[in-house]
């Protein structure tokens, strides 16, 4: 039933113009597909989409995570765009400068994990992952 399927997120913006401003200038992203109502992102071989929505993210957990193979220079030029990093401490996990080293991973993926968050301009919570390998 799932042989040829494929997962694309969907986060919800209340304002459209707004996020799309956010993901060009902060993330250097141009959608490569719009409709009213809604922007389509791919990277590599992953899709995800902005769409306008009454609602509001909440913004408590990671709605979509972002794979890096180099976390500190991609959280430096994002910061260099005027992203802020989210500071975290809470049981288990506590960030440094923004970038949490994270204990255990999927096998495939590692044996961890450093990790960084941010928000979007419409309140999603967005994560970035450089899988530590060996």
């Amino acid at each position: 039933m799932w042989e040829n399927a494929e997962v694309a997120t969907r986060l919800p913006c209340q304002d459209l113009n707004r996020a799309r401003a956010f993901y060009a200038d902060k993330l250097g992203l141009e959608p490569t597909e719009e409709r009213p109502g809604g922007l389509l992102y791919q990277l590599g071989s992953s899709r995800f989409a902005l769409f306008a929505s009454g609602g509001a993210a909440t913004g408590g957990h990671t709605q979509m995570a972002f794979d890096v193979t180099d976390l500190d220079a991609t959280v430096a030029e994002l910061r260099r765009r005027g992203v802020v990093f989210e500071e975290v401490d809470v049981p288990g996990l506590r960030t440094v400068d923004g970038v949490a080293e994270v204990a255990g991973n999927y096998p495939s993926k590692g044996t961890g994990e450093r990790a960084a968050w941010f928000r979007d301009s419409e309140g999603n919570m967005l994560g970035i992952g450089e899988p530590i390998r060996g």
